[in-house]
């Protein structure tokens, strides 16, 4: 393909893109560079905590061109997704306030696909969070912005607020530039979170990470992270909450990201299977499961809740999950700790009471 054709391609695309729904586009070469050597290093000191799959497929994961071998270029695409959360008991990170993006982001770049081989033919495969791609260090090469010390990609026009997707294809597109990294002496990031996961520059402990433990950690919250928690009942947003490029932020275009409505946290911990399944279909907090959606509400209600909300707890308490069960002993103490109430008995952690 000739370097003009390749413009060509490329400024259709980029008008395409901007019909469908996407708010930034940019090409990454097959083989971009990738921090290698710090990603082993980092699944090596477990930083990824239980999420296994991290470890797999690092032959396709870490050397992009293994996963289409005949693929020429990588297309990276972003969606902004900022909105205000409604005011509620029980935060949601932002990402999760409305639909699946998953869904919503890979329908758009299936229409992208589509207008390629129809109008410029070439083979393409589009991936969001499906399969191994680094898709932060790929996005940075396309141009759409650097990786900030949390380690989320920073753009220049949307902030922090940017769902990723990737699209291989065969076609040979000319690559854009990553842009400089623009953080300068900011600490913003690191100073603002909770629990100390990033605990230097770029340097991020999922296993500290409330929103690694609140959707991605499929047993017990470890108890020196429970009072940190505070409100959060799924996600965390304050590492992109206080990054001082969000002052741009714009209100996202897509509808199918609005927020939903949902019951009372109290209300919710009495869900039982089906009514679960059905109020949070299509939304990502579907695929944390009942057991560990009632855990997150036991830590929030320990740490925010009033004494309206103990006999919900207490009933918890003698729930047949021993998950369940234990969240909502240690909310019941922690709630009769805060609010002044008697304790008749102060179940014991490993390390000591458990509030």
């Amino acid at each position: 393909m000739s370097p003009d054709m390749a413009v060509d391609i490329k400024s259709a695309l980029q008008e395409q893109a901007r019909e469908l729904g996407l708010d930034a586009l940019g090409v990454a070469p097959i083989e971009p560079p990738l921090r290698r050597e710090y990603y082993l290093k980092w699944i090596a000191d477990g930083r990824h905590g239980d999420m296994g799959w991290m470890e797999r497929n690092n032959e396709r994961r870490l050397h992009p061109a293994n996963i289409l071998p005949e693929a020429r270029s990588i297309i990276c695409a972003g969606v902004n997704y900022w909105q205000p959360e409604p005011p509620r008991r029980g935060r949601i990170a932002k990402y999760a306030l409305g639909g699946d993006y998953h869904k919503a982001v890979l329908k758009k770049l299936k229409r992208l696909c589509d207008y390629l081989r129809e109008n410029h033919g070439g083979a393409q495969r589009p991936y969001v969070d499906t399969g191994p791609v680094l898709e932060k260090p790929i996005s940075v090469q396309a141009g759409l912005g650097w990786q900030g010390k949390s380690t989320i990609l920073l753009n220049p026009t949307h902030g922090t607020w940017l769902f990723l997707g990737v699209i291989f294809t065969t076609l040979e597109l000319e690559p854009d530039a990553p842009p400089p990294e623009r953080c300068g002496t900011c600490t913003r990031c690191i100073d603002a979170c909770p629990t100390g996961a990033i605990h230097a520059p770029f340097q991020l402990d999922a296993r500290r990470c409330i929103s690694y433990l609140t959707i991605e950690h499929k047993g017990a919250i470890p108890h020196e992270f429970r009072a940190a928690i505070g409100d959060r009942l799924y996600g965390c947003d304050e590492c992109l909450d206080v990054c001082p490029w969000n002052k741009w932020a714009q209100l996202t275009r897509e509808a199918k990201f609005a927020p939903r409505a949902y019951p009372d946290l109290r209300e919710m911990l009495g869900w039982d299977e089906d009514t679960f399944n059905e109020t949070l279909a299509g939304t990502p907090m579907r695929r944390t499961g009942l057991s560990r959606w009632k855990r997150n509400i036991c830590v929030v209600l320990g740490n925010t809740g009033t004494a309206a909300d103990r006999p919900a707890l207490e009933r918890a308490a003698a729930d047949p999950d021993p998950l369940v069960a234990e969240h909502a002993q240690w909310a019941v103490c922690r709630l009769n700790s805060r609010t002044g109430a008697p304790r008749p008995h102060t179940p014991q952690g490993p390390a000591g009471p458990v509030f």
